[in-house]
Order: structure tokens, then C-alpha cells, then sequence
């Protein structure tokens, strides 16, 4: 009896995670509220009562759509930059593989977050705490490296992270909202260069920058 339970469960999270795949790529150019339990059984050739078993609800739906895009957004932003040092190569290697994500479509519509709390901004609840949750750990992430980064000395000229934190965010989120308007890639090599040269402004080291610039 325990194999086939397991047998089961592993088939239910298989088709839980084809869903989520789909989902997450809907909503980022139809939004969270564009994704339904039918729309999803339509477009992944299930039941709509498959579907339904595997959310319950459309709340729980697009509450596992947020949480599948941010386990993505780590593994793909992340992860990657976590081979470089914490401070300034990270903070560096940070920008690079936000614009690697932003620009190579990771999700159809762009930067997930920025799509979504767009839709959410003025609709309480769980979702929109969900997703703000998610945001806010990624702009606390992005602080910590630049804050390690005044403390080694990497920042000589910049005494607030929480400022460039902002900044940073600013420039990315504009570059994404222009290349998916326009659907052009120049927005971010603005982006990039406009960060570079903040950087260097505040003292950080050419050589480190690099970091930055796609390879």
C-alpha cells in the first residue's frame, strides 16, 4: 500500500508542476486574474476537476503560481550569483542575472513581480502579500550586498543601501517595462550602463564591474 501512495503522490506532483509551468507563463502576460481552474485544464488538455483537485480554489491556484515564479526567480537570478563573493562581485553578478532573466523572457511577459504587483497594488490579500513578501526578500538580498559591499570599503563614496538598493531596482524595473512595451532589447543595455556607471561613481572598482556586463 505505501509504493502505490507514493506512486500517487508523484504522479500528483508531476501534473501539479506541468500546471504550475503553464500558469506561471499565463499569468505573466495575462495576469493572475486572467488564470482560472478552466483555462489551465484547456490549455494542459486536463479535467477541470483534475485541476480543481490539485488547487482547491482559485486563491490557492494563484497563491502556488506566486510561489512557483519565485522559486524560479531564485533558481534563475539567485542561485547563479551566489558563485561570487557577497558584496560588490555579488551585487554585480545580481544585476547580470536579473537582466539575463528580465531579457530572456524566463517568464513570456517579462519580470513576473513587476507584472503582478502591478495587478495586485491595490487589491488586499493574500496574494498580494504573497507577492510582496516575495519582492521584498529579493530588494532586502539586493541591500545586504550592497551594505557588505560599504563595509569592505567597495563603496567608498556611498553611505546609504538602502538609496541604490532603490535606485537599482528603478533602472531594472524601467528597462523591463520599456523591452516588453517596445519589444526591444536596448532598454536594458541603458539600464546596464546607467548601473556601471553609477557604480563607478561611487568609488567601485572597474575590474569588479565586469560582473555586470552579460558575457
Amino acid at each position: 500500500m505505501p509504493t502505490v501512495i507514493d506512486g500517487r503522490r508523484a504522479r500528483g506532483d508531476r501534473s501539479r508542476n506541468a500546471v504550475l509551468s503553464v500558469a506561471t507563463q499565463l499569468a505573466s502576460t495575462d495576469g493572475l486574474t486572467g488564470v482560472s481552474i478552466a483555462r489551465l485544464a484547456t490549455e494542459t488538455s486536463s479535467s477541470k476537476s483534475g485541476v480543481a483537485a490539485l488547487f482547491g480554489s482559485k486563491e490557492n491556484l494563484q497563491l502556488a503560481v506566486v510561489s512557483e515564479a519565485k522559486r524560479v526567480f531564485v533558481e534563475v537570478v539567485v542561485q547563479p550569483a551566489r558563485t561570487e563573493a557577497a558584496g560588490l562581485d555579488r551585487l554585480c553578478a545580481l544585476v547580470r542575472t536579473w537582466i539575463g532573466y528580465s531579457s530572456g523572457r524566463t517568464f513570456r511577459g517579462g519580470c513576473f513581480f513587476l507584472a503582478a504587483s502591478a495587478e495586485f497594488a491595490a487589491h488586499p490579500g493574500a496574494v498580494r502579500d504573497a507577492i510582496t513578501e516575495a519582492m521584498d526578500l529579493w530588494r532586502s538580498y539586493l541591500e545586504h550586498q550592497i551594505a557588505r559591499a560599504i563595509a569592505d570599503g567597495a563603496l567608498p563614496r556611498l553611505d546609504d543601501a538602502t538609496q541604490l538598493g532603490f535606485e537599482l531596482e528603478a533602472l531594472l524595473s524601467h528597462a523591463n517595462a520599456q523591452s516588453t512595451l517596445h519589444d526591444s532589447k536596448e532598454p536594458y543595455r541603458r539600464a546596464e550602463r546607467a548601473i556601471v556607471e553609477r557604480l563607478q561613481a561611487l568609488g567601485a572598482d572597474p575590474r569588479a564591474l565586469d560582473r555586470v556586463r552579460a558575457s
